[in-house]
């Protein structure tokens, strides 16, 4: 297996644990957070794959503008979930 494969491998498995972190934790602020740290690791992966257009698109909707979109709603709702 190459450096490039394993890099690969690495930014993919690193995908999964964020979003899996984004749906496990209580509190919003943290999934959120989670989510965008999944949504910039997709966007290395689309450069990886040589994408450069997808990987800019990722970053600047995915990783920025949802995640500014998604803090501003918490701001006006509960932060934590009711357990």
């Amino acid at each position: 297996m190459s450096v490039w494969a394993a890099l690969q491998v690495l930014t993919l498995v690193l995908i999964v644990v964020g979003a899996a972190l984004a749906v496990w934790l209580k509190d919003l602020l943290a999934a959120v957070i989670a989510l965008a740290a999944a949504s910039l690791l997709l966007s290395l992966e689309f450069y990886l794959l040589q994408a450069p257009d997808v990987a800019i698109a990722e970053a600047g909707i995915g990783a920025a503008l949802t995640t500014a979109i998604y803090v501003l709603a918490i701001r006006k709702t509960h932060r934590k979930e009711e357990e």
